[in-house]
């Protein structure tokens, strides 16, 4: 007895210990030992598979696909999932915090894991087209131009020709395509779907460069910060500080989902915004306007422009779309301290 104390305390097995481990007693029946046998040669047990399993993010376990986030107890998140949480909290009025410990995380407080993200690019993950495993650095090159099976369209597509295929099919198909052999007549409903998106394109620079012709031509580079609203629910919108513009005073404002009651429970998100006059004016204002990235910000923003006549009596524009190129990008913003952009303003004269 008093040598099991004297082992147990010094942290080393008796020797009784010892014998009884290696009794038959204890001993992992033989089936048992051949399931286990059986698993540590199969796919679910290889190192790469462990791995991905560990180094998963924390909120949709799956790989992260670039960066990758930790939280000050070294939990993970893809970047994805990272502004998601940030941008929930921000809807609900809320700290946000990491899904796993629920410590508090912020822009500021979590770190990029580069570690984790050269462990986990150097990870197989399985081409969608073939099937083959590939270093997750190298597989999106694979699988755009290098794999065999990867999905292609006819190089005859521009005339009509509606074929989708594997790479490998496509020069067999093309040889035997019938769109290069048809008439001009025939391919015209194809070419005019092509010209009218031309026309569309042209349109907007000849619009830009039109604009750009007026006399009074303006632009702030400004930044939106989050606000709430003084009703039941309190529902988040953006606002600039007031600027100047044409000897008047502006704000432009902005909200999400145009003021969905709960916008949390929507995965899709958008911006809108409008323009407001803050100062009586004795003749009607006629601008156009667009927003775009501006040297301040990061936005990811398309150029549209729209156009609005500003009186006493219609002092805010209509809200209208802040075309972002999806809800991830609005997601980026809502994660942000403040929203930068340049707001460029063309007052057409009398």
């Amino acid at each position: 007895m008093a040598d099991l104390e004297a082992a147990t305390s010094s942290g080393e097995p008796s020797e009784s210990q010892q014998n009884i481990e290696k009794s038959e007693d204890f001993l992992e029946p033989e089936t048992k030992k051949r399931k286990i046998a059986k698993n540590s040669d199969g796919k679910a047990d290889k190192l790469e598979h462990r791995l991905g399993g560990i180094l998963c993010c924390a909120v949709c376990l799956d790989l992260p696909r670039a960066a990758v986030y930790q939280c000050t107890n070294g939990h993970l998140m893809c970047a994805g999932c990272f502004t998601h949480v940030l941008a929930d909290a921000r809807l609900r009025d809320e700290i946000a915090t990491c899904p796993n410990c629920r410590i508090e995380i912020s822009k500021t407080s979590a770190s990029r894991n580069l570690a984790v993200e050269k462990a986990v690019s150097e990870l197989p993950s399985e081409c969608q087209f073939c099937g083959k495993e590939f270093p997750r650095n190298t597989l999106e090159r694979h699988e755009e131009l290098l794999c065999e099976e990867r999905i292609t369209s006819c190089k005859f597509s521009r005339i009509g020709c509606p074929w989708r295929g594997p790479f490998h099919e496509g020069t067999e198909h093309e040889k035997a395509c019938a769109h290069p052999h048809r008439t001009g007549a025939e391919v015209m409903e194809a070419l005019e779907v092509i010209d009218l998106k031309g026309e569309e394109e042209k349109k907007m620079y000849d619009c830009v460069f039109d604009l750009l012709s007026y006399e009074k031509i303006t632009f702030n580079d400004l930044q939106m910060k989050p606000y709430r609203t003084d009703e039941f629910v309190h529902k988040l919108f953006y606002e600039t500080s007031r600027f100047s513009a044409f000897n008047n005073q502006w704000v432009v404002k902005a909200r999400i989902n145009n003021s969905q009651r709960d916008p949390t429970q929507s995965s899709e998100r958008d911006m809108t915004y409008q323009l407001i006059l803050k100062t009586k004016t004795t003749y009607p204002l006629c601008l156009h306007y667009l927003i775009l990235r501006g040297p301040f910000g990061d936005m990811k923003v398309n150029a549209r422009i729209y156009k609005f006549e500003f009186t006493d009596q219609e002092n805010e524009s209509p809200y209208v779309q802040l075309p972002l190129p999806d809800t991830a990008e609005c997601n980026r913003l809502l994660a942000a301290k403040a929203v930068n952009f340049r707001l460029i303003m063309f007052l057409m004269s009398k």
